[in-house]
Formats: structure tokens, sequence, C-alpha cells
């Protein structure tokens, strides 16, 4: 273990200081989130503030006396691996937690209810009714949304909003809801899934009344002045696109291009509006009651929030390389085969390639509270990264009179269908407006 690699880190959800064992109960109820969560590292000896290492007297002794407050303390057994590190004249212990398979782990004197921790940023938080069943289900291997509902039948989901919803794609049958989970056999009957009600319920906000989306334009940097706001109450595939449209509304601004002529171009990459809505809908946590999914956009910045914390076993720091776990396998399955998820764990990734090719900082990504926020930053810092043709292409609109597809073909020397395929990108990234709305319209 690299000591000083982990004094340059703060504290975090995977680490956390302690000066000494004389509140163990803190130290105790750390080990317990860190085994709920992700894992992570607990250093006794160090200053949490200042990351002064004080050291520890007796190290063996302390050593033996913590492996005791574990063994004693905490159910089920746990094992974590505990080190004494040299430091200058001095030690630190090393306290090395994994993430359970047994999950929920908790204080044995305070009882299941009441002493299981989870890990959220640098805190441990006590984890309540819905967070213990998360728990539970996610050492059974087990999606929430893959649950029947054994009081409905098949008739509870809308096929014909379903079929709706595939016809761009392909043909719904029947059989189709079982492949996909929308529909279950339990105990003999075909009942709807929880992922099926969500998706293409009857009556969906009955049963889930927090599975909806509001949407707000705020003036300035806060909330306290509202612009615009919608409540977005449609099923899910078709409420990721309202809600898509409500931000693309209000996400333009002009550029001025000589006195008279104004060039529109998106304050923030369209793929990344998309990928961050389809993200929250994807992974909000839907057995939480008491908020739904948030758009919020500011003049600085594009807000979008979901019910639920990381799928236990990832950190923030695994998201931008990729590293997802679905927490919702029937809606994730569903937007899969409609295509609104290409590939699993490459949206975060997309969506920050975006902002970096349009010259935007990177995306913020948070924990707060029990939800989990991103945050899409609207300033420049730096220009949009152009190879020659895409500038050419720029060049070309930049007057602001548009241009349809064959005519920039002409000017850069690519077929029209090549062409097509580099004005698409342009306008992903938002860096092109695209006008016409279908391969028959004068004006793509």
């Amino acid at each position: 273990m690299d000591l000083l690699d982990l004094l340059k880190r703060p504290e975090g959800k995977t680490l956390e200081f302690k000066r000494d064992l004389s509140s163990a109960d803190g130290v105790l109820r750390t080990i317990v989130a860190f085994a709920n969560t992700s894992g992570g590292t607990v250093l006794v000896g160090v200053e949490d503030r200042t990351r002064h290492v004080r050291g520890i007297a007796e190290p063996l002794d302390l050593e033996e006396r913590l492996a005791n407050l574990i063994s004693d303390h905490i159910v089920p057994r746990l094992v974590p691996e505990l080190e004494i590190i040299p430091w200058r004249r001095s030690h630190v212990l090393a306290v090395q937690v994994y993430a359970s398979p047994v999950r929920p782990h908790y204080l044995r004197r305070e009882g299941v209810e009441r002493g299981a921790y989870v890990r959220v940023g640098s805190t441990n938080r006590r984890a309540d009714r819905e967070l213990l069943e998360e728990l539970r289900r996610f050492a059974r291997g087990e999606a929430y949304d893959e649950q029947p509902m054994p009081g409905l039948d098949s008739e509870a989901l809308d096929f014909r909003v379903a079929s709706e919803s595939f016809a761009p794609v392909r043909r719904l049958r029947r059989a189709d809801l079982q492949t996909l989970r929308l529909v279950t056999t339990h105990q003999g009957r075909t009942v709807p899934t929880i992922g099926g009600m969500l998706l293409f319920g009857v009556s969906r906000e009955q049963h889930f009344p927090d599975a909806w989306i509001q949407v707000g334009r705020f003036q300035g940097v806060d909330k306290s002045r509202i612009l615009d706001r919608a409540e977005v109450h449609g099923h899910l595939v078709g409420a990721v696109e309202e809600a898509i449209a409500f931000a693309e509304k209000h996400a333009w601004h002009g550029a001025d291009i000589g006195r008279v002529r104004r060039r529109e171009r998106w304050s923030v990459p369209p793929v990344a509006i998309r990928e961050a809505v389809i993200n929250a809908v994807v992974h909000a946590d839907y057995a939480q009651r008491g908020a739904p999914i948030r758009l919020a956009i500011f003049d600085d910045r594009l807000e979008v929030e979901n019910p639920g914390l990381l799928p236990f076993g990832l950190t923030l720091e695994d998201l931008p390389r990729g590293i997802s776990r679905l927490r919702n396998r029937v809606i994730g399955r569903t937007f899969h085969a409609l295509g609104l998820i290409e590939q699993w764990g490459s949206g975060i990734q997309r969506m920050m390639a975006a902002c970096r090719d349009a010259g935007l900082a990177p995306p913020t990504l948070e924990e707060i509270g029990n939800r989990f926020r991103v945050t899409l930053w609207l300033e420049q810092v730096g220009a949009p990264t152009l190879d020659k043709t895409e500038g050419t292409i720029l060049a070309i609109l930049s007057d602001g009179t548009g241009r349809v597809t064959s005519e920039v073909a002409k000017v850069i020397g690519l077929t029209p269908r090549a062409t097509r395929t580099r004005m698409v990108r342009l306008v992903e990234r938002g860096l092109v407006r695209e006008v016409g709305t279908s391969p028959q319209d004068p004006k793509r």
C-alpha cells in the first residue's frame, strides 16, 4: 500500500483518516459503510483535516485491538486486511476493506435496522429501509425492476403504447414482453414486472407516484426566479424525448457574425444532454419516494439529477473509465432494444467527449444526499476541437443563411452521404443546427 499516495488524496467515498482509536464506534461505522458500498481504506494515525501523520503508539497492540473490535461488533463476519505501515519514526495502521458480497453488514448492538451504514461522499449514512432492501437485492444479484407485481395481470401494461415506442425500430410481439422481462411468470400467472409498469403501465403513477421528470429554466445561477417549467408525466420512453426537447429549447445562444448576421449554436452539445437524461432515467432508484427526476437549466449550467446513489461497488472515479453497473435491468434492456443506449457504460464517456470537443469544461458528477447529479457547464474554456473538413463546414455555414447537404458536399469534395455523416456529428456536438426534420425536407 502506497501511504504517500493516499496522503495526497482528500477523504472521500473510499478513504478516511482517523487520528486514533479513541472513538472506536466511528471507525467501525466507517468499516461497515465501506463494506456495504464500494470498499475503502481507513488510515489510523492521520489527522483527518490536515492529513498530518501523528503516528500510533504500540502498533501491534492497536492492530490486535482493532481486529477484535471488528470481529466482536460487526455482523455478518467481516475480515478486512490490516497492515502496519512504517512512517519516519512512527507507524500508521491501514485497514483495507473490500466491497462485501454478503451485504448488509451492521453493528451488532444497534441491529440491522439501525446499525447498517453506507458511504456517501466522505460521510457515513445510516441505511434506511429502502437502502437496506437494495443492499439485500444486490447481495442476491437481483434488480428492483425485475421483481414481479403479483397483484396485477399482463393487461396492466399498455401494449399499444409499447408497440408505438418500438415502431421506429421493429414490430413488437406479445412474446417480446417476456424476452424483455416486461412481464414474468409468478406462481403460474403472467404478471408485469416493476420495470414493465414503469415503462408502459396503464396506471403507472398510481404505483410509482414519483416516476416522472420535473424540468425548469431559471434566471441566473440559482432557483430564486423561474422562467419556464413543466412536469413530464408521460411513459418513460416518451418522457425522455419531452425532457430533451425542453432542454434543447432553452439551450440556444446567438453569436453575432458581422453587423447583422446571426449564427445560432448550442450552448451545450445535444448528445451530452441526451446522455445525461437517459442516464438519469435508466439508473434512477424508483424504490425511493419523495422526489422525481429533475432537469434544471441555469445561465451557467444544466443539471440532471435522479433519486438514488451510485450502484454499490461503483465510485465516481469509475464512471469516466466506462465502468458501469445497471441498476434497472428491464429499463436498460428495453432502452437498448430501442436504440436509446448504444453500449453499456459508454454514456458518461460520450457525454464527456462531447463537452471536451465543444470546448466546454468536463461535466461534474456528484452524489448529493441520496441523489446522483450530472452538471453540464455552459462556459467555453477552450476552442472546439475540429479537423480541417469540419472547420471548412463551419466556415461555409458561418454567414447564417443555411445550406443543404448537397451544397456543402460540393465545396468540401465529399459525397452527400459522407457529408451528411459529418454534419450529424457537428449537430451532436452543438456546433451546427439542423433545420430539416426528415430526408424529404428540402432544407435538410
